[in-house]
């Protein structure tokens, strides 16, 4: 419980840590945008060394870590490849259009998960009349089918088809460590198989702000000009990283007591009548439940929720979104499941 509230909207809704108050507050500082600030540099070495890469680029967001890199990688009036349902696609306004000129091919994958077949089938061949397609994203896990969890090998399978071709991969790895932690291996196992990776620091992790781009020192380099491009150089950033370092140090081993409480919410949702939920996807710390079965839409359930004090995503038309984290405990997933029930119930009077 947060502030009073039984609140599964999103992981993004985490409070900092004591620690990472603390260390917000004695931060050693600089200008980013000059000299440099020491603590964003520990973050970003730490990140790199963490993820497997040669270094890394501090941004204020998974959104402009995700636009940043496809604007390193990329030139206008190339095509991207995304899986379907993808974050890029859905919910970052376009920017990979509107600000970096591409052309989106989205490929239908299994629980977000693109056959490499199909990827490879999606590339463009060499003709006057076609996009070149410049980059393949990824992303792990995947937030619109729920949490899911691409493994190693199948992202490796990707990577191959990639490498072929030429055409540089990406990962919106916004939710990376999760995926780590589902398959019980180090991030950089996963990250190994892509060219460029973002993650976030602010949501499952508690930071407050934050999220880190990792790759080679050559691309890392035109990431930052892209940032600054977009006015995302900070300046005395050192006080929001010195909580993304507590994060990455402290808080990733926990994020599977997030997944255990997610499975444990999953089940007692899926005996509700009327909701579905597809148990194959619960692998993370998201839960989907389709509510077309109750005769409303699902915006009209999250109002109905809200009044019994418990809070969830509207996601779709017919679908709620339920993400567990630090601030949900068994009892608070346990009343919410209950509350749920009642109001199925109420609606199917």
């Amino acid at each position: 419980m947060l502030n009073g509230k039984l609140d599964f909207r999103s992981d993004t809704i985490t409070e900092p840590t004591e620690e990472m108050r603390e260390a917000m507050a004695r931060a050693k500082v600089g200008d980013d945008g000059r000299e440099g600030d020491p603590t964003v540099r520990e973050l970003e070495e730490y990140s790199a060394q963490l993820l497997g890469k040669e270094a890394a680029l501090f941004v204020i967001s998974g959104t402009m870590g995700n636009l940043v890199s496809i604007l390193a990688h990329t030139r206008h009036g190339q095509e991207a490849i995304l899986e379907r349902d993808a974050h890029i696609f859905w919910t970052e306004v376009a920017g990979i259009s509107a600000v970096g000129g591409l052309l989106v091919n989205r490929v239908a994958g299994t629980d977000g998960i693109m056959a490499p077949g199909d990827v490879e089938a999606a590339i463009r061949i060499a003709k006057l009349h076609f996009p070149e397609t410049g980059l393949i994203c990824l992303e792990n896990t995947h937030n619109m089918a729920g949490g899911t969890v691409w493994t190693v090998a199948q992202m490796a399978a990707v990577k191959a088809v990639a490498g072929r071709h030429g055409i540089p991969l990406h990962l919106d790895g916004a939710r990376i460590f999760n995926a780590a932690v589902a398959l019980g291996v180090p991030a950089k196992e996963i990250a190994a198989q892509t060219d460029s990776a973002t993650f976030c620091l602010s949501k499952g992790l508690s930071a407050p702000v934050g999220s880190i781009i990792v790759g080679t020192k050559n691309f890392i380099e035109v990431a930052k000009k892209k940032r600054q491009m977009l006015g995302g150089t900070t300046r005395q950033g050192g006080v929001i990283a010195a909580a993304g370092l507590v994060a990455v140090r402290t808080m990733i081993d926990r994020l599977a007591e997030d997944h255990a409480l997610a499975r444990r919410l999953a089940e007692k949702l899926s005996t509700i009548p009327g909701l579905e939920v597809n148990l194959r996807t619960v692998q993370t710390n998201i839960v989907r439940t389709t509510v077309s079965g109750l005769g409303v839409p699902a915006a009209k359930v999250a109002e109905l929720l809200a009044a019994q004090n418990v809070y969830v995503l509207a996601q779709q038309a017919d679908t709620l979104r339920w993400l567990t984290h630090r601030h949900v405990m068994a009892a608070d997933a346990d009343e919410a499941a209950v509350a749920m029930g009642k109001v199925a119930e109420t609606l199917k009077r």
